[in-house]
């Protein structure tokens, strides 16, 4: 699936005061309609709020260092400018009736800004993955040499790991765009539960199935665990960078600017600067997770512990991974790949990483697997430990292998594209 481009505003203005505010208005509006339109308050009021209504973040501070309730603050500061009409705002309403309701609404455009992002980080992966689709490397288990992939192949893994985070992150979307309008403790006490319906509707969200006086916190901790997800994957991959990085392996680099300098003490240095600086940005999204987590249990119908936590961990989390995605994507459009290197490594020690495949060749030859795997051990060791270890010579001068394998037959194990032959699967289900 693509995700649609729109013209989209910064995160950062989604998570102003200003913004916030105005999603508080959006919402108090959407209701005072719905009531008009089900004949609980005149119509033509309706069209003096919606004619008058304004705010000032600065008075709405200032009149919540007085009364210490910031939707006091800011109702109060809406009605300076309404007047007689705005008693019928936020009329059976409680304060979680409009702030969760609102906080719905900054989440789904949150999601929006991020998918946006995720989607150039996506094609900036498919980009790389078409170009080293052949470029043969290394691959590796445990930090040690395994067998013969494509450096194409490994951004395939990293791309179909974003496209899941694509679903993750519209399904999360979906579960946070609901709304609530039921009054305290959620059992629609003065508000007609129409009023909601349509209220959601005209903000674009679902009603709540079952509120009390707040909208349920496993939905906002769905969110944020989503968004770590996303922040994890992108640790993974700048993990990776950092180790094909080290000089001593250097498959890979960070672009390197012009006059870009990496240590103060030492002018060599090329620091993956951005890779680390992904690394240290995923803990603080994994953090947040945990603390979504905690929100979740409030007493009874309600508290505002979880308020406090929200302040911090939403703006923090959907800015950090916005920039985050990013960054990736600037990391993975500009990485230097040295496929020179990576032929260099994977031939280290004469070829160890073919053992499997000399292996398979004697067992196919009748040899039982104990003793080839004995014979190939044998020579892949004495390889390992020598400066200069030679396997493919080794295995070619061991008598035991000889007397199973012509030399033509021991250079067919040794051809890393019997490795690649069936990756055409997987480019394929990934449209590379």
């Amino acid at each position: 699936m693509s995700i649609p481009r729109y013209t989209l505003p910064e995160m950062g203005d989604l998570w102003t005061d200003r913004y916030k505010y105005q999603t508080w208005l959006q919402v108090e509006i959407a209701v005072c309609e719905a009531q008009a339109e089900l004949g609980y308050i005149p119509m033509e009021a309706v069209e003096d709020i919606k004619a008058k209504a304004n705010f000032e973040p600065e008075r709405i501070l200032e009149i919540e260092a007085e009364v210490r309730h910031d939707v006091i603050a800011f109702l109060t500061n809406v009605n300076e400018y309404v007047g007689d009409a705005g008693r019928y705002i936020h009329l059976g309403m409680t304060s979680s009736d409009m702030l969760d309701t609102a906080l719905a609404l900054q989440l789904v455009a949150s999601s929006n800004v991020l998918l946006q992002r995720l989607e150039d980080t996506i094609q900036a992966i498919r980009y790389q993955a078409q170009q080293h689709r052949h470029t043969v490397m290394v691959g590796r288990s445990h930090g040690i040499h395994a067998e013969p992939i494509t450096f194409g192949f490994k951004l395939a893994g990293w791309l179909a790991e974003m496209l899941r985070h694509r679903d993750r992150l519209v399904a999360v979307r979906q579960s946070v765009a609901v709304g609530k309008i039921s009054g305290a403790v959620g059992t629609y006490a003065n508000l007609d539960p129409r009023i909601e319906a349509l209220a959601c509707q005209k903000l674009g969200l679902e009603p709540d199935m079952a509120s009390t006086q707040v909208i349920s916190r496993d939905r906002h901790a769905e969110f944020v665990q989503a968004l770590a997800l996303v922040a994890a994957s992108l640790e993974r991959f700048s993990v990776e960078i950092r180790n094909l990085q080290r000089t001593d392996v250097l498959e890979v680099e960070e672009y390197f600017s012009k006059g870009q300098k990496g240590s103060s003490a030492m002018p060599h240095k090329r620091n993956p600067i951005r890779s680390e600086r992904l690394s240290g940005l995923a803990r603080v999204i994994r953090g947040n997770a945990v603390a979504a987590l905690e929100n979740v249990a409030l007493w009874h119908e309600r508290d505002i512990s979880h308020s406090s936590v929200e302040r911090m961990i939403l703006p923090d989390s959907c800015t950090v991974l916005h920039f985050m995605l990013h960054e990736t994507t600037e990391l993975v459009k500009n990485l230097l790949v040295y496929p020179e290197n990576m032929l260099r490594n994977m031939n280290l020690y004469g070829g160890v990483i073919f053992s499997q495949r000399v292996l398979l060749t004697l067992v196919g030859k009748g040899l039982s697997r104990e003793d080839a795997y004995a014979i190939v051990q044998s020579c892949a060791h004495s390889a390992w430990n020598q400066p200069n270890g030679d396997f493919r010579k080794l295995i070619s001068q061991d008598p035991r292998v000889a007397q199973h394998l012509t030399p033509e037959e021991v250079d067919e194990c040794f051809d890393p594209q019997y490795h690649l032959r069936n990756l055409d699967q997987v480019y394929q289900r990934l449209n590379i």
